[in-house]
C-alpha cells in the first residue's frame, strides 16, 4: 500500500476513530484510574472485581466511541422510540420482573437480567429534549404540563419497584431539561412550596426501610449495629482518614470489613479512609472539572436539542456525585447511588459511558448542526 492510500485511508477513518473530547475524555481517564486504584484496595480478598471492573470499563469506552458517533440528527429520531421502548420495559417490569433483595426490578431476557430502569437516565431527558426542540416556537403552560407528564409517568414506575435512588437521577435529568427550556421561576417556587406541602403525604407512602433510612440520618446511634450501622462506620472510616490519609491499602475500617458495600455504594469512604481530607478535595475537583466541562460543552451547543440534552447530561453527572458524597457522609438519606466513575458496577458505568458520549457528540457537531 503507497503512502498516499495509507493517508487517504486515515482520512475516511478519522472522522468515526477521533471522536473523543480531549478535555472530557482526559478528565473520564483520571476518574477511572482513580477508580481502580481505589477498588484495588477495597476488594482485597474479593476475587474477580478488579478483572471484571477492566471488562466494565473497556465496555464503557466502546459505548461512548458509538454514542459519540452518533449525531445529533440522529438522538432526535431514536428519541420517541427509545422513550417507548423504555416505558414499555417498565411495565413489563411491574408485571412480569424478577424480585431481588425485595424490588422488582429486573426483567430476565434470554439468559440476562436487564434493568430497565437504567435506560430511563438517558431516554427521559432525550425525550424531554425532543418534545421542546418540536415546540419551540409555541411554548406555553400545557407544554410544560406534558412535559411534566412524560417524566412522572416513569419515575412513578421506577418508585414503585421500588428504586428511589434511579428515580431521584431521572427526576434530576428531566427536570433540568424541563428548567433549562423557560420554566419560570414563579412557577418554580410555587413547586418548591407544594413539595414541602406534601412531605407529610410523601411520608406516608414511603416504604418502611425507606423511612428507616430517614430516621438513621436524623439519629443512627438509635441502631447502631442495624440499621444505623452503615452511616456510622462510613463517618467513622471518612473522620479516620484525617489530612492525609492511613495510606494505600492500609485503610482499616475496610480490610476490616466494617464498611459494608465498600466497593459500590460505599466506596467513597474507603477513598477517604486511605486518602485523607487532601484526597477528598483532589476527587471533588475532578469531578467538578467534569460538570463544568459539562456546562461548558452545553453553553456552545448549536441547537436547543442538544443544549437541553447536554444540560441534563450534566445535571445526572452531578447529581450522581453529591448524592453519593452527602449519603456516605451522612448528610442524606442512604438511597443506592453510585459514585460515578469510581464505584464497581458494569449498567451504573456503560450508562455513564453513553451519557459521556452523547456529550462528545454535541461538542463535535457543533458546527455542522443548524440553530
Amino acid at each position: 500500500m503507497s503512502i498516499n492510500e495509507r493517508r487517504s485511508l486515515w482520512r475516511r477513518a478519522k472522522p468515526y476513530l477521533a471522536v473523543f473530547d480531549p478535555p472530557l475524555m482526559l478528565i473520564i481517564v483520571m476518574l477511572l484510574c482513580t477508580s481502580l486504584v481505589t477498588l484495588y484496595s477495597a476488594s482485597i480478598g474479593i476475587p474477580g472485581k478488579i478483572e471484571d471492573h477492566l471488562r466494565n470499563i473497556v465496555l464503557c469506552f466502546f459505548v461512548m466511541w458509538v454514542a459519540a458517533n452518533v449525531t445529533p440528527q440522529m438522538m432526535m429520531r431514536v428519541a420517541v422510540p427509545a422513550y417507548t421502548l423504555s416505558v414499555l420495559l417498565l411495565i413489563a417490569v411491574a408485571l412480569f420482573g424478577t424480585i431481588k433483595l425485595g424490588a422488582r426490578r429486573w426483567l430476565h431476557i434470554g439468559v440476562i437480567d436487564i434493568q430497565p430502569s437504567e435506560f430511563l437516565k438517558i431516554a427521559a431527558p432525550l425525550m424531554l429534549a425532543w418534545f421542546f426542540q418540536h415546540n419551540a416556537g409555541a411554548l406555553r403552560w400545557n407544554s410544560f404540563a406534558v412535559a411534566a407528564v412524560l417524566l412522572l409517568a416513569p419515575v412513578y414506575l421506577i418508585a414503585r419497584q421500588p428504586d428511589l435512588g434511579t428515580s431521584l437521577l431521572v427526576v434530576a435529568a428531566g427536570f433540568t431539561v424541563i428548567f433549562l427550556a423557560g420554566l419560570s421561576w414563579k412557577v418554580l417556587a410555587g413547586l418548591l412550596l407544594s413539595l414541602v406541602a406534601s412531605l407529610p403525604i410523601v411520608w406516608s407512602h414511603l416504604h418502611d426501610y425507606q423511612r428507616d433510612r430517614v430516621m438513621m440520618l436524623i439519629d443512627p446511634t438509635k441502631d447502631p449495629l442495624g440499621k444505623g450501622f452503615h452511616i456510622i462506620q462510613s463517618i467513622i472510616a471518612i473522620g479516620s482518614g484525617g489530612m492525609t490519609g492511613k495510606g494505600w491499602t492500609h485503610g482499616t475500617q475496610a480490610h476490616l470489613e466494617f464498611v459494608p458495600e465498600r466497593t459500590t455504594d460505599f466506596i467513597f469512604a474507603v477513598y477517604s479512609e486511605e486518602f485523607g481530607l487532601a484526597g477528598n478535595l483532589i476527587l471533588m475537583l475532578m469531578y467538578l472539572l467534569l460538570v463544568g466541562r459539562g456546562l461548558m460543552i452545553a453553553a456552545g451547543a448549536p441547537s436547543f436539542f442538544t443544549r437541553l440534552l447536554a444540560g441534563a447530561i450534566t445535571m445526572i453527572f452531578f447529581t450522581y456525585a453529591f448524592v453519593n458524597m452527602g449519603m456516605v457522609s451522612g448528610i442524606l438519606p442512604v438511597v443506592g447511588v453510585p459514585l460515578p466513575f469510581l464505584s464497581y458496577g458494569g449498567t451504573a458505568l456503560i450508562t455513564l459511558g453513553v451519557a459521556s458520549g452523547i456529550l462528545m457528540s454535541i461538542q463535535r457537531h457543533r458546527k455542522l448542526v443548524q440553530t
